[in-house]
């Protein structure tokens, strides 16, 4: 048994990438998992579906409840919240990892780009995160994990691609204001950003092809991240913007190397990371 054995995951997206692989790694624990995505077809420019993601969940070893929906639409996130409960009796982990992406410039993005990103990373965090509040706080292991950076005043990120930036600094303001409120309620909350880009098929298709794919660690990287933070006392770790190699090389994981990608190049910084903070790209420095 697993350390999330008969604990729920109410999660956002999940369909694919990362969302995909911390829904396998947490049910390979036991988890039971639910997912709201839209993806309800085939899509030919993206790998799977709410319903293929199910059957990996399942395969892994945990309970799946796909359940097709828009975090834009609170009524429906509602309703999947009230399934989810109905279904597995609670909700112990909410999981914001839906997230729309577009590195425009602000001169250069149409205004219903900028929409979509606020309405799904910022307001669907908040909308989500407040749905399962009620549930989470009847858990004694609750916590939020949100899939956003460290807030960086860095006008660099800003100069390049505010709108996103907007949107994915909203999602941190959000949950580190979620745990500021809930603390007394025995809730965590943190936010969890990757110190590389990710092999996913938003890097392929938007951040650089083959060249970029060859260059990024792998979204297990993430999930067992996740799995760490989300194992731990919800009193004891809550207000944090972590970075996903330092959690593990605190957890005692020091070879980072088996995230690798590929054995080709160097290593990507992802967005809103400025350096290695004193890490190598396979772990600690000797």
């Amino acid at each position: 048994m697993g350390n999330f054995e008969g604990k729920t995951v109410f999660m956002s997206g999940g369909s694919r990438g990362i969302g995909l692989a911390i829904a396998e790694k947490l049910a390979s624990e036991g988890a039971n998992i639910a997912l709201i995505a839209k993806t309800d077809k085939p899509d030919p420019r993206l790998p799977g579906t709410i319903h293929t993601a199910a059957e990996a969940i399942e395969a892994a070893g945990g309970k799946a409840l796909p359940i097709v929906g828009d975090i834009r639409d609170e009524q429906s996130v509602l309703a999947a919240v009230a399934k989810t409960v109905e279904t597995f009796g609670g909700i112990d982990i909410c999981l914001n990892n839906a997230s729309a992406i577009n590195l425009s410039a602000p001169g250069e993005l149409p205004s219903k780009r900028y929409d979509l990103m606020m309405d799904i990373n910022s307001r669907g965090t908040f909308v989500v995160t407040q749905a399962c509040l009620p549930h989470l706080r009847e858990s004694s292991s609750a916590h939020v994990l949100t899939l956003s950076p460290p807030l960086d005043p860095d006008p660099k990120w800003l100069a390049t691609h505010a709108p996103y930036t907007l949107s994915k600094y909203g999602m941190s303001m959000l949950t580190l204001g979620f745990a500021a409120t809930e603390r007394e309620n025995g809730v965590a909350a943190n936010c969890l950003w990757p110190r590389t880009i990710i092999a996913t098929a938003a890097v392929q298709n938007l951040l650089g092809g083959d060249e970029a794919m060859s260059r990024a660690r792998t979204p297990e990287i993430l999930a067992d991240s996740a799995a760490v933070i989300l194992a731990r006392d919800p009193k004891e770790c809550s207000g944090n913007t972590l970075l996903d190699d330092e959690v593990l090389i605190e957890a005692g994981i020091t070879d980072l190397s088996v995230y690798r990608a590929t054995s080709d190049g160097d290593l990507i910084l992802d967005v809103f990371v400025d350096g290695w903070g004193g890490l190598g790209p396979n772990g600690p420095i000797a």
